[in-house]
């Protein structure tokens, strides 16, 4: 993945985000199920870290879960995400941040749905949805072959 992607000054990020956002990404919050953005999109494009702009994961990865928040057999790359324990509510969780900004994104569990064997469920708030043709005109031109 590219270095390019930051996470801002705590200043700019109180700025730019919206007080759910902020929530979720840098003090673990959740969203409700199935009244967020993206549990029920089903556009095709890529999902990027709302903090850094990092691309996490595509449309062609996503699935229903039946869990109400947007759920992804796997991210674009190995190298996106880092996975931490979470002991939070009397259980112990494997907690997903992207890399580059550290935001909190969600958890992963074992699911054998997908091929993969896992599901990555995913907050909406700590995602931008950028549409498949509108990739290129945002900079992510490079990930138009996922959809190929």
């Amino acid at each position: 993945m590219a270095d390019g992607y930051v996470k801002p000054p705590p200043d700019e990020l109180r700025r730019n985000l919206t007080e759910e956002q902020f929530e979720i990404t840098q003090a673990c919050g959740t969203e409700p199920p199935f009244r967020n953005a993206y549990w029920d999109n089903h556009r095709a494009g890529l999902y990027v870290d709302v903090v850094s702009g990092e691309p996490l994961f595509s449309s062609t990865d996503k699935f229903d879960s039946g869990t109400g928040w947007p759920s992804f057999s796997r991210p674009i790359s190995g190298d996106c995400l880092v996975e931490r324990e979470d002991r939070s509510w009397l259980m112990v969780r494997t907690e997903v941040r992207s890399r580059n900004a550290d935001s909190h994104l969600g958890h992963v569990f074992d699911d054998p749905r997908p091929q993969t064997g896992l599901r990555y469920c995913i907050n909406s708030a700590a995602l931008r949805f950028i549409p498949k043709e509108d990739l290129e005109a945002e900079g992510y031109g490079s990930f138009l072959t996922l959809f190929d």
